[in-house]
C-alpha cells in the first residue's frame, strides 16, 4: 500500500532510524523515549548523535501532525521529548521570554 503523503512514508521507512511498528501512538511517554533512543542507538546508518536523531524524529512526527494532533496526544509526545532528554542526561532547552 502506497503512502498517502511524504510524511507518512518518512515516519515508516526513515533512512537513519528503524521505528517500532505504531511507537508514536503508544501512551507511555517512557516507552516511546526508550524506543526512540534504542533505535538511535541501534541505527548505523544515523549522521547526528543519538540523542539528536530520537529528538529529531520525535519533533518531526509532532510538527508534521500540526493542529490535526490532539492535545491529549501532543501532551504525551512532550512528554517524551523530556524523558528523551533525562535518558540523555540533557536539559530542556531555555526559552526566551517575552513581554
Amino acid at each position: 500500500m502506497k503512502p498517502r503523503r511524504w510524511s507518512q512514508q518518512v515516519t515508516e521507512t526513515s533512512f537513519a532510524l528503524d521505528l517500532e511498528a505504531g511507537v508514536f501512538t503508544w501512551d507511555d511517554p517512557a516507552a516511546i523515549a526508550r524506543s526512540l533512543a534504542a533505535s538511535a542507538e541501534a541505527s548505523t546508518r544515523r549522521k547526528a548523535s543519538p540523542f539528536q536523531s530520537a529528538m529529531s524524529m520525535l519533533n518531526f512526527y509532532i510538527n508534521r501532525a500540526g493542529r490535526k494532533l490532539p492535545s491529549e496526544r501532543r501532551a504525551i509526545l512532550e512528554a517524551a521529548k523530556e524523558e528523551l532528554r533525562r535518558l540523555y542526561g540533557r536539559s530542556a532547552p531555555n526559552r526566551l521570554q517575552t513581554g
